[in-house]
């Protein structure tokens, strides 16, 4: 079992050897490269969207601590997932808009190693991250009178600090592997960047390892945490059934709908560069969820977190009115 050779660019027998993982070459990053158009109006699209990214993720960190108001479990979980976007963003658009900008699109060995290790590492952060915000938001709307018990700030940072070191496990595990498949020699990766699909189609040789190991990592990775929100959520669900008043109702449907919207963007574009068949089509509409998930959702994440909640809004009408005050005296 392995990916099918209709997903390498046509060649000779020569150009389809296999080729040392550690050659000092490095690799070509296709893209949109068939269409220059596209690539230069998703350039001012990516552009625009990373400093509105850094801005909206930077100040949703900075309202999270220096207001007092915020100081809460919620929030803390939030400016962790803040800082993880940013992180995870960072890592991979400067390269995409060089990429995108002009003919030239290559990429290290190194750079490739560095961006899959990374990546790896904060994409299964976020998604035990999410995971732990949604038993956050169970134990609040399902528990109220314990959840200052339950969910106190040593379990925080312990949830959070697990989140971190499982996605840093999975990068460590699943990355070497990866890596030290026999590429072949053309080393066009039909796509933005160095994700672990794109480079097993890019082997000539056998995948069925890396195959097995992606499949089991993205059942530990993405199955089971989506379920374990799902369930949360059919829980929250019926708690909210049993609440008679409209106005409760709606209150919690405001503490939950944010994290529901992040959750459902997230893992819809994820599961389908992971989980996708193996075909030409979806090989290209993997790309456009690629670009989505590496660029929309760090940008989106702070919106629906800003534009849903009122005591994020009404931290960010103190912080500039502050601004204000200090600018008249």
């Amino acid at each position: 079992m392995r990916w099918s050779d209709n997903s390498h660019p046509s060649g000779s027998g020569q150009e389809r050897a296999m080729v040392n993982q550690s050659s000092p070459g490095g690799f070509l990053l296709l893209g949109f490269s068939a269409h220059p158009r596209l690539e230069r109006i998703l350039f001012v699209v990516v552009l625009i969207s990373y400093l509105l990214t850094l801005m909206g993720n930077t100040l949703i960190i900075l309202l999270s601590v220096l207001n007092p108001r915020l100081h809460s479990p919620m929030y803390f979980f939030l400016s962790n997932l803040s800082f993880l976007d940013l992180c995870f963003t960072t890592s991979c658009v400067p390269q995409m808009l060089v990429n995108l900008w002009g003919p030239k699109k290559t990429i290290s060995f190194l750079g490739c190693s560095v961006q899959l290790f990374i990546f790896l590492f904060l994409g299964t952060t976020e998604c035990i991250l999410l995971t732990v915000m949604a038993f956050d938001r169970y134990v609040a709307v399902c528990q109220p009178l314990h959840y200052a018990t339950i969910i106190h700030p040593r379990l925080c940072w312990r949830l959070a600090a697990v989140a971190w070191v499982i996605g840093l496990v999975e990068s460590v595990v699943q990355t070497p592997p990866t890596l030290q498949l026999p590429f072949c020699s053309h080393r066009q990766v039909d796509d933005f960047l160095c994700e672990v699909p794109a480079l097993i189609r890019l082997s000539c040789g056998d995948t069925t390892y890396n195959e097995i190991q992606m499949a089991i990592a993205s059942v530990f990775i993405l199955v089971v945490p989506l379920s374990l929100i799902l369930v949360s959520y059919g829980a929250i669900a019926r708690a909210v059934i049993r609440i008679n008043s409209e106005k409760g109702q709606r209150k919690v449907f405001g503490t939950c709908s944010s994290h529901l919207t992040v959750v459902t963007l997230f893992y819809s574009s994820v599961i389908a560069v992971y989980l996708q068949p193996k075909n030409p089509y979806a090989q290209e509409r993997g790309k456009f969820f690629s670009l989505f998930y590496a660029v929309g959702t760090p940008l989106l994440n702070p919106l629906i977190y800003t534009l849903r909640n009122k005591e994020v809004k009404r931290a960010f009408r103190r912080l500039l009115g502050k601004a204000r005050d200090s600018r008249k005296s």
